[in-house]
């Protein structure tokens, strides 16, 4: 049975060092609470130097949780607290029976930092990789506010929402993704292994291989004689473009160019505009300040430098006193609708709710382009590699029908 060492403090005030055996932290939290004892510290004891030990706690909160965890364990949380179980039980016996083995461990050092006398915030943002900014600080304002189980069901809806985006989006590309790859891989084969095969055939004969055999001949064996060499050339490009857009300024020109390319650009945009608007407004209905929601945003959008120095600039201006809506506007990042829109929801007091009226607008944008593309992707597909390998067949062909003419 597993022994935990704890620090409490009983009614006459003094602080006791000692430990308990249980079947886990739950039942030693619930032990020593029902004896009238405040709960200092409490930590599983672990064998002194072992190796084994040391590189497992090294590991926890090492690697992030899947999205659909991460929901229900905020729900169930919530549904908890609601009901009257105590924080630190509830998040050990949510921690206890989680079904994710990297998920438990985690809430099972939550519970005790909480213990130990941390509120939650604190205890979560030790694992910043499992919990980011946004839970923080929803967590943080549930618990400043007294409605921590409100906020919690508010990560919950949004953590869903973030969730629900991912998925259609992996389900648009994953298809034409398969359909690509193996299309490359049978064009691959006509080119190295059925061509060769029929240009020795040709030269047997001797015949004058029209252009466009020639051209595929020629590209086929250059596929074949050099394919490390090109190997080669491929990866140092992609090196050296890797190397170039992690500078500050390749990084800006990249970043720039994902909400400017052709085609892709206003849908990528639409998707930083529904994650910013929805983050934004959970926050806001959470009770988080606007200043340390622009904090967050700022953290959590450092995957694009041109959405994040706009972001940077609003608060900045927000900060000095001027209107969320009015810096928006002057970054010439974000679109007017989105500027207009929180002008009127400024002046009417509901900044939250238009924000989510517009990210509702924004993943609809997005939700309409993947359903086109998913539509039209796969025909193009189709039809170009069909084309090209359309076009290899004749290449063979072409000699083909010329040996025929001259046997006849």
């Amino acid at each position: 049975m597993p022994k935990f060492n704890c620090t409490v403090q009983d009614p006459n005030g003094s602080y006791i060092k000692s430990s308990i055996t249980a079947d886990n932290m739950e039942k030693a939290i619930f032990a020593l609470q029902s004896k009238g004892l405040i709960i200092l510290e409490i930590k599983p004891e672990r064998a002194k130097n072992s190796f084994a030990s040391v590189f497992s706690a090294a590991r926890i909160g090492s690697k992030k949780i899947k999205g659909h965890v991460m929901a229900f364990f905020a729900e169930q949380l919530s549904t908890l607290l609601s009901g009257g179980v105590p924080l630190i039980r509830a998040i050990s016996l949510l921690g206890e029976y989680s079904t994710d083995r990297k998920f438990g461990p985690v809430l099972v050092a939550v519970a005790r930092d909480i213990a130990g006398g941390s509120s939650m915030h604190e205890a979560l943002a030790k694992f910043p990789i499992v919990f980011d900014h946004t839970w923080v600080s929803m967590i943080e304002a549930g618990e400043v506010g007294g409605h921590l189980a409100d906020a919690l069901m508010q990560v919950a809806k949004h953590v869903k929402s973030k969730e629900a985006l991912r998925s259609k989006i992996i389900t648009a590309v994953t298809y034409p993704a398969v359909l690509f790859l193996m299309s490359i891989c049978v064009l691959g084969y006509f080119v190295v292994g059925i061509v060769p095969t029929f240009d020795e055939i040709f030269r047997d004969f001797d015949i004058d291989l029209p252009p466009l055999t020639k051209a595929i001949v020629a590209i086929s064996h250059a596929v074949a004689d050099h394919w490390l060499l090109i190997l080669v050339i491929i990866i140092s490009i992609i090196v050296i473009f890797r190397m170039l857009i992690s500078t500050p300024s390749g990084k800006k020109v990249w970043h720039k160019f994902h909400l400017t390319m052709p085609i892709f650009g206003n849908f990528i945009s639409n998707i930083y505009f529904e994650k910013l608007l929805n983050s934004m407004s959970t926050l806001l209905n959470s009770g988080v300040s606007i200043i340390n929601v622009l904090t967050v945003m700022e953290e959590s959008f450092s995957g694009n430098v041109i959405i994040r120095e706009a972001i940077v600039y609003s608060k900045n201006e927000v900060a000095s006193g001027k209107s969320l809506s009015e810096s928006f506007r002057k970054t010439k990042v974000f679109p007017g609708l989105m500027t207009e829109m929180m002008l009127m929801g400024e002046e009417s007091g509901r900044l939250p709710s238009i924000m989510e009226t517009l990210a509702q607008f924004y993943q609809e944008q997005v939700n309409q382009f993947l359903a086109r593309f998913s539509a039209l992707i796969d025909p193009i597909l189709i039809v170009g590699i069909g084309s090209i390998i359309g076009v290899i067949v004749l290449s063979i062909f072409l000699p083909i029908f010329k040996m025929s003419q001259i046997g006849g």
